[in-house]
């Protein structure tokens, strides 16, 4: 907390920079409702605004808008003023009124000024406060405001990537510029300019040359009054580009007579409208962040207890709801009767009436994440709502074994449906005591996923989203993750039985909603009992199976990685001229793009640092030799830190296999995902990449790795549901597709089709699965974009249906907004009609590539259901892996030659298509041979 000179404190919050950074700080897990709606920026600016609040307990505050879509002054002397900014995206727009309405709610102004920026509204009550004797604090990550900074005026910079808050005083803006006095941070500005906001400043001169040209001559004006000490070609840059230099000035310069009063008792922090509040809160299924206003506003006793208890279910003496209102309850104020059954009598009439239920829900409670490392503490079952019972097991593992057995008529029943969340987890750990969970089965973690794919699918969110109840968090009984976090077995009885039985209680209740919510998604009821329910078992064998690893294959490759990083660090640093730290992004930019100068107006980031990500340093790596060096050099950095020395490390201590967790509920397109570890990002397209798979071996002599891997899926599935007979006759003709996409674009023979022809060709087929335009095929080859975007047309020409197909995807997830697969499965495309071009060309590209992928994801699962149960009736061999399109088998010898065609003929015909659907499948020692 910061400690002021007086009690007088002014927090000005610039809004657009804080909801960005909000909307982007989510980007890869955005928040996603059950309206479909993205409430990412709204979360991520009101837990910057609640963390301010609750941190600095400020006096005063308000929140500052730029005025959308009305030019602003500097737009009048240079109207390209932040003209290459992209449109804002979908999610901010529609974010921004909610923000609004909540601020006002809450009691908080909310400024703007027309034709003034965010930047000029907080510099004029800045200035206007500090004469009022106020201690202002600009809340922005904007670098710019450092020019405003004064004794009384300081910027208030946001944590950020794991950093605490950043306070910047005079001091700290001096050291930060490289500047004598804060107010020349303009001149700094003006000298280099901002590509962010499109100020060109003097061409060739970098923050380093800005930064001399100060401390030189103090300003912009004393620059070109000492222009004669210049020289060469920098000299010439300065000279050439006075007027630009100065414009560049006056863009930057924050103006500090905008037409906004400071009225201090209008700035007053005072007591939201906690109603109001909660009905937007409602609205946007925010349950927790209304928790979070009480806690902020230390709002205890009658006020909270009113508000919060007005809102939740009560219940009198016949246990009728009396109050229908209500945003969530909990374990404190829902009536339930949960029963610890902790000896013989109690269990056998306990599995008695199990015996007798149609369905029943069950959850394992264990002392570890991870199944296979896992102790069985105790199993809740429930089969009435608020009702459930708790049976412990004993730590001793006979014992546990023993009592295990008990439920054996009961979850290896056939008649009995098992309910679950996250089914696989309790199948893995049961199994370690001979216990299995036998089909029918309901995961409600699963049928969520066929549900609403893009939402998350925990137990916590579907409670509140469809139950408006806030489940006990296993973090109030054992602690935060850490050394002092506490096993679950030590928790008392009571709690536990609370605890575990209050899971199955809410799982059981939300297996009643998703089966009525499976009748508004047409075939999802046939996609879980046929396909997702089926691989939960499925998946559970591969998980306990693992797959064995040759450490010493790793550490000979990590050796020679160690070498080849040397080696490469030593090109770098001759590319440069001298040694830096490569693995700073601030130092390679300065020595990519202000020493080397490889490319004219480079990106930056919101920071205002050179952007050197992967993409940006791909289109441009045939610029400067050093480009590329640096490329190879993450690649195999990466590959030995994730892969080549993490790998030993995930083998389990009691099977000495490595165990990988399939994520089923995860890709929106049906896809499986796999973590610790992750198998599905091993780069094989380079040599050292393949080298990692050499690792992954038989377990022994007697066996052998196989590995399916379907041919081209992607291609035949576009060929087949588009019906373009061109391309579906070269599938039917054993045609090798992109020479024969070649031969028609470039209208010649098929045997004159050269390498360079085949290999453009290949890009435009898989890149039209995935949206490419003439710019993208002309960055992935060495076309212009004319040649591009004629080779684009000739395709389209070439396979006519295809591009009708593409249109006909479009408009149907525009008309019904969602697109689905040969399976039903759905991808709901809510952005489909967007008015930001970026975002509904973004969801136009996935109405055509979402059943496409979809599709290849539905036809491997099916395949891998219909091989498990035909691999457990008659073979040994176990299927270990799934990793894109490819299915990894460990085979005894003796079966290889009865089992590869069984493998091959049942994933090429695991679902009817109207084009031959190809396996290639390959037998080694290892993966690398196998593949």
């Amino acid at each position: 907390m910061l400690t002021p000179d007086n009690d007088k404190r002014l927090f000005l919050l610039d809004a657009y920079a804080l909801i960005f950074r909000g909307y982007y700080a989510f980007i890869k897990n955005p928040i996603i409702n059950s309206k479909g709606q993205n409430t990412s920026a709204i979360m991520g600016f009101m837990n910057s605004l609640l963390d301010l609040l609750r941190r600095e307990k400020p006096t005063h505050l308000a929140v500052v808008f730029d005025v959308g879509g009305i030019q602003t002054l500097r737009h009048d002397y240079f109207p390209e003023y932040k003209a290459n900014r992209n449109e804002t995206p979908e999610g901010i727009r529609t974010a921004v009124p909610y923000i609004q309405e909540i601020l006002n709610a809450m009691h908080i102004p909310v400024l703007f000024a027309a034709g003034y920026e965010a930047d000029d509204v907080i510099g004029t009550l800045s200035r206007k406060a500090e004469k009022q004797g106020y201690i202002t604090y600009m809340m922005t990550p904007d670098k710019d405001y450092a020019q405003l900074v004064t004794d009384k005026v300081k910027m208030y910079k946001p944590a950020s990537r794991g950093g605490g808050v950043e306070v910047w005083g005079i001091e700290e803006v001096k050291k930060k510029f490289g500047v004598d006095r804060p107010e020349q941070v303009v001149d700094y500005l003006g000298m280099m300019g901002d590509s962010v906001d499109n100020i060109p400043g003097i061409p060739g001169v970098g923050a380093k040359t800005a930064q001399k040209f100060i401390k030189e001559y103090g300003s912009l004006e004393g620059l070109y009054e000492n222009i004669a000490k210049l020289r060469g070609k920098l000299k010439q840059n300065v000279m050439e580009n006075r007027e630009l230099a100065f414009l560049s000035k006056k863009l930057a310069k924050i103006i500090t007579d905008a037409p906004v009063d400071f009225i201090e008792e209008k700035y007053t922090v005072d007591v939201p409208d906690f109603d109001k509040v909660k009905e937007i809160f409602a609205e946007l299924e925010f349950r927790r962040l209304l928790e979070n206003i009480y806690k902020t506003y230390d709002v205890e006793g009658e006020t909270a207890s009113e508000s919060l208890h007005a809102q939740i279910s009560i219940f009198d003496d016949e246990g009728e709801e009396a109050v229908k209102d209500k945003i969530f309850t909990d374990i404190s104020t829902t009536k339930h009767h949960y029963q610890l059954v902790d000896s013989d009598l109690p269990i056998k009439l306990l599995i008695q009436n199990l015996e007798k239920q149609k369905q029943i829900c069950v959850d394992c409670e264990t002392t570890a994440i991870k199944a296979l490392e896992a102790e069985l503490v105790g199993i809740a079952f429930s089969y009435e709502g608020g009702k459930g019972y708790y049976v412990k097991f004993p730590e001793d593992f006979e014992q546990a074994k023993a009592l295990a057995q008990k439920f054996k008529p009961i979850l290896e029943n056939p008649s009995i449906l098992k309910i679950g969340q996250n089914l696989k987890y309790d199948m893995k750990v049961l199994s370690q005591y001979g216990l299995q969970i036998s089909a029918p089965i309901f995961d409600t973690m699963v049928a969520h996923y066929v549900i609403n794919p893009d939402m998350r699918h925990n137990l916590d969110v579907l409670a509140e989203t469809y139950l408006n109840y806030k489940t006990v968090k296993i973090e109030t009984l054992i602690g935060k993750k850490g050394k002092n976090q506490k096993s679950f077995k030590e928790v008392d009885l009571d709690t536990q039985t609370e605890y575990a039985v209050e899971d199955t209680d809410v799982t059981l209740q939300l297996k009643e909603i998703f089966s009525h919510k499976l009748n508004e998604v047409k075939k999802g009821e046939a996609l879980l009992q046929e396909v997702e329910f089926p691989l939960v078992h499925v998946l559970a064998g591969m998980e306990q199976e693992g797959i064995s690893l040759d450490t010493k294959v790793l550490e000979n490759l990590s050796q020679e990685l160690e070498t080849d990083l040397a080696k490469l660090e030593k090109q770098i640093f001759s590319d440069a001229g001298h040694e830096f730290n490569i693995n700073s992004p601030k130092q390679l930019g300065e020595i990519l793009f202000e020493e080397l100068k490889v490319i004219k107006n480079p990106k930056k980031t919101r920071t205002g640092q050179y952007s050197t990500s992967e993409d940006i340093l791909l289109k441009i790596k045939d610029k400067h030799p050093m480009v590329e060096h640096v490329l190879i050099y993450r690649q195999l950095q990466k590959l030995k830190s994730t892969y080549v020395e993490a790998l030993p490390k995930e083998i389990n201590p009691k099977t000495g296999r490595v165990h990988t967790v399939f994520a089923q509920t995860v890709a929106a397109t049906g896809r499986l995902a796999s973590n610790n570890p992750n198998l599905q990002n091993i780069p094989i397209r380079t040599e050292r990449g393949q080298e990692v798979r050499k690792a992954f071996v038989a377990k022994d002599d007697e066996h052998l790795l196989l590995a399916a891997d379907y041919s081209q899926i992607e291609l035949r599935l576009i060929a087949g549901l588009s019906g373009d007979e061109a391309m579906i006759n070269s599938f039917l003709n054993h045609e090798d597709i992109h020479t024969a996409t070649a031969a028609k674009i470039y209208s010649i023979p098929t045997n004159e089709v050269t390498r360079t022809q085949r290999s453009n060709a290949k890009t435009v087929n898989f890149g039209i699965i995935y949206g490419v335009s003439a710019f993208g095929l002309s960055e992935q080859t060495k076309l212009s974009r004319a040649e591009s975007k004629d080779m684009i047309d000739a395709y389209f020409e070439s396979y006519p249906m295809l591009k009708k197909y593409m249109d006909e995807q479009v408009a149907l997830a525009r008309k019904q907004g969602f697109v689905e697969t040969i399976l039903g499965r759905r991808r709901y495309l809510r952005e489909i009609n967007s008015r930001n071009h970026v975002v509904r060309s973004h969801a136009e590209r996935n109405a055509v590539n979402a059943p496409i992928q979809g599709s290849a994801a539905d036809i491997i699962k099916v395949a891998m259901v219909k091989l498990h149960k035909i691999l457990n009736q008659e073979f040994k061999t176990k299927m270990l892996l799934q990793v894109h399109d490819e299915l990894v088998f460990e085979v005894p010898k003796t079966e290889l030659e009865a089992v590869q065609p069984i493998i091959k003929n049942t994933m090429e015909n695991a679902v009817k298509f109207n084009v031959p659907l190809v396996v290639e499948a390959g037998v080694g020692k290892n993966w690398f041979e196998a593949h």
